[in-house]
């Protein structure tokens, strides 16, 4: 039986000031959508809805909700037991300056954090506009031909590299070679990756091991430049031989220093990947910041993750558009080569940003003080007579200390500065932008002796040359196109930055009725701490102690998820949801093993799951076996049935999501549960749809074993235009050992990293604190509850203009509902596409387009949108249809209507020639309320043919645009 429904919203007003606020439905719009759908209460909708035999027996012990102050105050505590040290460990993560014109107006503003993934073109050109100068920058300092536009981080870069050079060389060979100094979480996470997929990871820890597996077989080789160490390769002879292997040369590249040293591209290699991190990104304890990919031109219809194009609108006019879709795993499945389907995009954009305002000579005069500071660095360090190595470097010095290391390291801790223990008898020292002429003093003092007199900054400074050797620098140029080298004023790069948002949509402007999306209220106090620089200014291999704050932050948040989950364990770590899917299948996976049923290789996944599911499984090694769905959506389990018995020996998992992917609850989910179980397999909850589950029902006490939670849906972290996200893995109590552990972090765990840093995404896992501890058990449910409420009244209120696909046996729906249009092609030739693209002029984003189902709508209002707002969607739909109905009249032609020819322009309504059946006005103002507040699509439909045929992923010539 359910838990009572929580407190009426009514008096939850009284017990904390903010649920009221995340909430838009207040006590009297419960009561006219209760009347619309047709019942009593709310307690009666929800025991309609959710199954009785998976209903949550008991609440959620969660401490009670406090004030927004209040849980800042407390956060704020927390926060400040993280020590802030002068950070010099670099490998990967350096202090930066955001720049106060991106801090503002990007990172802490709503227009860019709550835009949702850039599938529907129109209304994303701003920030595409932005990702194609990310694509255009990384092009530019790697020389290479092509970008993406942006990766999770570095390490899992790595990984997809070694996969993508799998499957585009000739070599046959399993063998991927990977130098001993590069970062180690990425050979942590590259061999995570590796070993599921048969790839034997060979590391090559000095020059002898080097050379020998060069000589060897292999499909691929990686090395970082410059390497981890600090140490500048010159590495053209190394690509020759891979090249005469018929192998792939993948560099992990450091941008800043790329300004000043050859670039990849110059010398060979076939894919570069990387961070961008120290492009004004803060460390936050290890993310979120965007890596890159860019790779030679022959690779790019396998390049991984998501690559903004260049097409033309419907008028000719030049338009963005996500390029090659079909990579999707969407829709691939369990053929596709990666189940990545987010990226680090808000991360990505200010890191182009960062370039556009500093431009070349901006980032060249940043890397050329970092390296001579280097240099000085290193003279006062040979004078103090500390043996530095290596000579060829451009921002980290190694030192060798024959046995001082750890008194050294503690020295500089007790002089409030963090050094790199390298191996046993060196010290690695980063400099970054950040560094000043004290810190430099502040190194020889660390390292000097007793009575030792101290170097002097002056007596170096001049004609300081970097410890670049001259073969080794770049002579090229980069970043030429105008967009460098334009808006260097903060009034220029404040209005460019203003002139990309104003042409997009996010949830500052109109509500995002994705469905399966969860676009939520993501509250300003939830975002505040994200820059405070206890949570913002601390390296993630930082010593354990220093991380205080984040230990405890990680510890609550764990607490208090498993207690909306049901289940046992939790890791924070995966950084993304594809991410979570790829760990919970691996627990399953080592479970399996330790249990000595390695064969055990299959899992079942229904034909209606998001296509991740697949993906993931096909990279952990499994074998995917698609089971049947019946006509209502719901997975056939004579059909499970029969597979489980075809399969017991070898079953590993079943994959599911609750509710459906179709939005409905499925009653035979126990049975289902046990069924598995039952034939020795373990059952995977996608938690892609826990907005519906919080406070109602747990996976982890109705028979999952496994699930990934969306932190970016759920539980309010923002989308950011498709990234940053955290997919937090829960398993039960006996697959707790099997979680994600982080060698490189001193973290124990059943299976290897798999990112980069052990808290994965850290700098964001705030936000969903601030939400837990504002709500409370209460506020979360009663979030749920107002979000199958929103849903349901969506699906009755359009019930006589577009059919609600799939529900339960009373008809009701979970928290989103499939419109079915699929009628309307032979009635009018309208297609989804043309409903989604028409919506544009209405002000919003369309739903879900023509997924799980073909030529369908899939809506999801979440508990945070307001009656009006729900309302102000639903009138635009049900105008939209009486548009239709004007086509199925025959007053308006089936190729010349006012959605075929969505979205309208306003040059093209201010054009001398108007040769349409309707007027201007219906065109742009269909509804009154328009002619006070309008979005204007800044380009007509985009042309998705012309942009595959014709790829183009930079930046556009400035002709163009005449």
């Amino acid at each position: 039986m359910l838990m009572p429904s929580a407190l009426p919203l009514g008096e939850l007003e009284n017990a904390t000031e903010f649920l009221p606020r995340h909430i838009g439905i207040d006590a009297a719009d419960e009561a006219h959508m209760l009347s619309v759908i047709g019942e009593a209460s709310r307690r009666a909708l929800i025991d309609s809805i959710v199954p009785r035999s998976i209903a949550r027996s008991r609440a959620m012990d969660l401490p009670l909700p406090v004030t927004e102050s209040a849980a800042l105050a407390e956060l704020k505590a927390m926060a400040s037991q993280n020590k802030l040290l002068k950070s010099f460990i670099g490998q990967g993560y350096y202090g930066t300056h955001i720049p106060g014109v991106i801090l503002r107006n990007i990172l802490e503003n709503p227009a860019w954090y709550t835009a949702y993934t850039p599938y529907q073109a129109e209304i994303s050109q701003g920030r595409m506009e932005a990702l194609v100068n990310f694509q255009t920058m990384v092009c530019d300092l790697t020389a290479m031909p092509i970008a993406n536009a942006s990766m999770l981080d570095e390490a899992t870069a790595a990984a997809e590299a070694m996969t993508l050079a799998k499957r585009s060389v000739k070599s046959k060979s399993n063998v991927f070679v990977v130098a001993g100094d590069a970062h180690p979480q990425t050979i942590e996470v590259i061999q995570t990756r590796a070993k599921p997929l048969g790839i034997d990871v060979v590391l090559a820890n000095s020059a002898a091991e080097w050379d020998a597996a060069l000589n060897g077989d292999y499909f691929a080789v990686l090395a970082q430049y410059p390497a981890t160490s600090g140490r500048i390769d010159d590495l053209r002879a190394d690509v020759e031989k891979a090249h005469g292997k018929h192998a792939a040369f993948i560099a992990a590249a450091d941008l800043l220093a790329l300004t000043l040293i050859t670039p990849p591209g110059e010398w060979g290699a076939d894919i570069v990947v990387g961070t961008t991190q120290r492009l004004g990104m803060p460390m936050g304890a290890g993310g979120p910041h965007a890596a890159y990919m860019a790779c030679r031109d022959e690779f790019k219809r396998s390049l991984p993750g998501r690559l903004v194009g260049v097409s033309v609108d419907v008028h000719g006019k030049p338009a963005y558009r996500l390029a090659l879709q079909t990579r999707e795993q969407h829709i691939r499945r369990e053929k596709a080569t990666s189940n990545i389907c987010t990226a680090q995009v808000l991360p990505a954009v200010i890191a182009s940003m960062y370039a556009v305002y500093h431009g070349p000579q901006g980032l060249k005069r940043i890397a050329q003080r970092v390296a001579s500071y280097t240099a000085i660095l290193a003279k006062g360090l040979e004078q103090l007579g500390a043996p530095v190595r290596p000579l060829a470097c451009f921002d980290t010095l190694s030192i060798k200390t024959d046995g001082a290391t750890k008194s050294i390291a503690a020295r500089a801790v007790s002089m409030g500065a963090n050094l790199r223990i390298y191996f046993e008898d060196y010290l690695c020292i980063s400099l970054d932008e950040t560094t000043t002429r004290a810190d430099v003093e502040l190194l020889w003092k660390i390292f000097a002796k007793d009575g030792q007199a101290l170097p002097t900054f002056d007596a170096f400074e001049k004609g300081v040359e970097p410890l670049i050797p001259t073969e080794l620098r770049r002579t090229s140029s980069y970043l030429t196109h105008p967009v460098f080298n334009t808006h260097h004023s903060e009034t220029g790069m404040l209005r460019y930055i203003r002139q990309l948002s104003d042409k997009d949509l996010a949830l500052d402007r109109s509500m995002i009725p994705l469905g399966s999306c969860t676009m939520k209220l993501n509250a300003t106090s939830e975002m505040i701490p994200i820059t405070w620089p206890e949570f913002a200014n601390v390296h993630p291999f930082a010593p354990a102690d220093q991380l205080e704050g984040y230990r405890l932050l990680d510890e609550q948040l764990r607490a208090w998820l498993c207690q909306a989950t049901g289940y046992a364990g939790i890791s924070l770590q995966p950084n993304a949801g594809s991410q979570g899917e790829y760990a919970g299948l691996l627990a399953i996976k080592a479970y399996h093993e330790a249990q000595g049923h390695a064969h055990r290789n299959i899992c079942l996944i229904p034909s209606s799951a998001h296509g991740t599911n697949p993906a993931s499984a096909q990279m952990v090694g499994m074998q995917v076996v698609v089971t049947k769905c019946d006509e209502n959506g719901n997975v056939d389990m004579a059909d499970l049935q029969a597979k489980c018995e075809q399969h017991s020996a070898n079953l590993a998992a079943v994959m599911i999501t609750y509710p459906s992917t179709h939005g409905v609850f499925e009653t035979s989910v126990k049975e289902l549960c046990a069924l598995v179980h039952q034939h020795g397999g373990r059952v995977y909850v996608d938690g892609a749809n826990m907005n519906a589950l919080v406070g109602v029902a747990a996976p982890g006490e109705f028979g999952g074993d496994v699930s990934h939670l969306n932190l970016h849906k759920t539980f309010c972290i923002p989308h950011g235009g498709g990234g940053p996200g955290v997919g937090p893995v829960c398993v039960v109590a006996d697959l707790v050992p099997y979680l994600p552990g982080h060698a490189t972090a001193g973290v124990a765990g059943g299976v290897g990293a798999v990112s980069a840093a052990p808290l994965g995404n850290a700098a964001v896992l705030p936000i969903s604190w601030m939400y837990c501890r504002m709500m409370g058990a209460e506020g979360l449910q009663a979030a749920t509850e107002t979000a199958i409420l929103s849903a349901n009244y969506i699906s009755a209120r359009l019930k006589d203009h577009y059919p609600t696909l799939y529900a339960s046996a009373n008809g009701h729906v979970a928290h989103e509902c499939i419109l079915d249009l699929r009628g309307l092609k032979d009635t009018s030739g309208v297609m989804a596409e043309d409903v989604a693209k028409r919506l544009i002029d209405y002000g919003f984003h369309a739903p879900t387009l023509s997924f799980p189902v073909p030529n369908t709508l899939m809506v999801e209002p979440t508990e945070s949108e307001t009656l009006f707002e729900i309302d102000r969607f639903i009138d635009a739909m049900i105008a939209i249809r009486e548009e239709i109905r004007q086509i199925e009249s025959g007053a308006w032609p089936q190729d010349n209507n006012p959605l075929k020819n969505a979205p309208h322009t306003a040059e093209s309504l201010l054009g001398s020639e108007w040769a349409r059946p309707y007027t201007r006005e219906a065109a742009a103002y269909p509804v009154a309320a328009l002619r006070s507040n309008k979005y204007w699509s800044p380009v007509g439909r985009v042309d998705n043919v012309y942009g595959d045929r014709n790829l183009y992923c930079s930046c556009i010539p400035v002709s163009d645009y005449a």
